[in-house]
């Protein structure tokens, strides 16, 4: 493995740690621990650390951590193209400068968040960039180019015709993710009682927070089938991993709703959540 791979396999953990933490920030109410300031927190460097703060200032720390090693992962991919030269096929392709580009919207994303003290549709965005960076890092440290028509792995190469079933399984991930993060924000995540329907019912019949909860059902439901559909086409370990994971996550899900939404198992949602993305993305690669 080289160093180069090293430091991307690096980032890519520190942002799955990141968008845990994010998670637990929302779950206990931590967004404004740091009250309005950004980049401080409370107006300091340091600030007192009581347990809000606390969560909210490692959320902080370990996005810093993410921007240190993006920016230090694009400089480095800069440097190997002017060391060896623009032809060398195992070169990083462009990747890592998406990665930067992300960073920056997710950087802009959190302060604004921040700044107008939480609206879904900025947490909503939020998360969705994190998801999108953890892919693109898990793209480099795969060390697959991002080339038009190229397939997985296959500098230049010709899209495969199985490629295309796993990217549906990554935009269902996507769009089931996002879902989620409208249930949790808009407090859709107690609209509906009981498991695996919503109240009882197939339609639910009450508020605009019970269809926002079951369509987030429904598109997992989706997910879980359509995986199991794909790994049994391909036969592949990767997509099999992926059916491991969504059906500890369903099982999570579950157990959250029947429970009562404990804290620890919101938390567990959102990194099994977070791990589902992560297997999509290396099955499909």
């Amino acid at each position: 493995m080289t160093r180069f791979t090293r430091l991307a396999w690096t980032a890519a953990t520190f942002t799955y740690l990141l968008i845990i933490l994010g998670g637990i920030v929302r779950i206990t109410g931590s967004g404004l621990g740091c009250g309005e300031h950004w980049p401080l927190c409370n107006g300091k460097l340091l600030p007192p650390l009581d347990l809000p703060t606390m969560i909210e200032y490692a959320h902080r720390l370990v996005a810093a951590a993410v921007s240190v090693l993006v920016a230090g992962l694009a400089g480095y991919a800069s440097w190997l193209r002017r060391r060896a030269g623009s032809g060398d096929r195992y070169l990083p392709g462009i990747a890592p400068y998406v990665a930067l580009a992300l960073l920056v919207a997710q950087v802009v994303l959190g302060a604004v968040t921040v700044k107008l003290r939480l609206p879904p549709w900025t947490v909503i965005l939020h998360l969705g960039t994190a998801m999108l960076l953890l892919a693109t890092l898990i793209v480099i440290a795969k060390g697959t180019r991002l080339t038009p028509g190229a397939s997985p792995g296959i500098p230049g190469s010709r899209a495969t015709p199985g490629l295309r079933p796993g990217l549906v399984a990554l935009v269902l991930g996507f769009v089931t993710v996002l879902f989620g993060a409208l249930t949790a924000n808009l407090g859709a995540a107690t609209a509906c009682l009981g498991f695996p329907l919503c109240n009882g019912q197939l339609v639910p019949a009450g508020n605009y927070l019970q269809h926002v909860q079951w369509t987030h059902r429904l598109l997992a439901y989706t997910l879980a089938g359509y995986v199991v559909w794909w790994a049994i086409r391909t036969k592949t370990r990767g997509a099999w991993c992926g059916v491991a994971l969504v059906a500890l996550q369903v099982a999570v899900a579950a157990s959250m709703v029947l429970l009562g939404l404990p804290q620890p198992l919101q938390a567990a949602h959102v990194a099994v959540g977070a791990a589902v993305w992560a297997a999509l993305v290396l099955a499909v690669l």
